[in-house]
């Protein structure tokens, strides 16, 4: 069974960052892009029931709730 709690994910790719919260009750959540330049894009999304297979594949790793809230806040 899948925590009710939000799950963090991210990459790094050549020259960004991509952080990705999955809320698993109701596969709603946020995708921060993080520039070089410090920018970061927010996009709020709605996943299908398939998101952590395919975050997976794309080899996204765990991260914490604190990493992407600095970078959601313009902290990080």
């Amino acid at each position: 069974m899948k925590s009710a709690l939000p799950q963090y994910f991210k990459k790094i790719f050549d020259d960004y960052k991509v952080l990705v919260k999955v809320d698993p009750t109701d596969y709603t959540g946020i995708e921060l892009i993080i520039h070089p330049n410090g920018k970061v894009e927010k996009t709020e999304i709605v996943f299908d029931e398939e998101i952590f297979e395919d975050l997976e594949e794309d080899a996204f790793e765990n991260c914490s709730p604190l990493e992407f809230n600095l970078h959601l806040n313009g902290i990080g």
